[in-house]
């Protein structure tokens, strides 16, 4: 998973993108406020380890920042030396998801951490079969038909329209499609992406006459929404929620 962690202390930073990344997960370190706010307009993360006080910002008004700008509930780990109740309070009820308190323990973080990526997947991750009309995905056989007919994809093609429709709604960087579908380094500059992008608009046929939309956000990346074919407004999505 992706995971972004704002740290100020260089020591603590390097320790928990240790334990991260030997739990098999890509840490990405910002050691001010500025910096990951800057990253994160560009880049979708799965998680996010705040600390609470920083150079040029606080934990909370970071976390503020992510609940009005991005547009899905990413879940937020507070590490931070601060322990009275009306702190942990205090970042709960704003929206953190967990609070640690410093000096972290690392297979405590980890479980915490792989507690919130669970609880924040998507609802249909291990489902054998995804339907959204007309669109049914055969996860056994690595199929995808529309209204009952076969499309042929490409095994690329197949992983990129599975990954999309079970984040319908979401905001996708390039780097995050990239790393999650390839297996490729974010920093790679490549249009490949952009590429089957455009072939799984094309094959699957994604438009208002269908009920979805595979639209293109600038310096960003991608979103698949539902629409109301009647008026072309976003519905709901693959899982139902609005």
């Amino acid at each position: 998973m992706q995971i972004a962690l704002v740290e100020d202390d260089p020591a603590q930073a390097e320790l928990l993108q240790s334990w991260l990344k030997e739990a098999g997960h890509d840490c990405y370190h910002y050691p001010n406020g500025k910096a990951f706010i800057y990253d994160a307009k560009r880049h979708t993360f799965d998680l996010c380890i705040l600390d609470w006080m920083l150079p040029d910002t606080s934990g909370p008004d970071l976390l503020n920042w992510l609940r009005e700008n991005i547009d899905w509930q990413i879940p937020v780990l507070f590490t931070t030396s601060r322990d009275s109740e009306q702190d942990i309070v205090f970042a709960l009820t704003h929206g953190a998801d967990d609070y640690m308190i410093k000096p972290v323990k690392p297979q405590e973080m980890i479980a915490r951490v792989n507690a919130l990526l669970r609880r924040s997947a998507p609802a249909d991750a291990n489902d054998n079969v995804l339907e959204v009309a007309p669109y049914l995905f055969d996860v056994q056989s690595r199929s995808l038909s529309i209204n009952n007919e076969t499309i042929g994809l490409t095994q690329k093609e197949y992983d990129l329209a599975l990954f999309l429709f079970r984040h319908t709604g979401r905001l996708l960087s390039r780097s995050y499609l990239l790393e999650n579908i390839w297996g490729l380094n974010s920093g790679l500059q490549t249009r490949t992406v952009d590429t089957h992008i455009s072939r799984i608009r094309k094959k699957l046929g994604l438009g208002p006459e269908v009920g979805w939309r595979l639209s293109s956000v600038y310096q960003h990346g991608y979103r698949l929404e539902h629409i109301d074919t009647k008026d072309g407004t976003t519905g709901q999505d693959a899982s139902g929620r609005a």
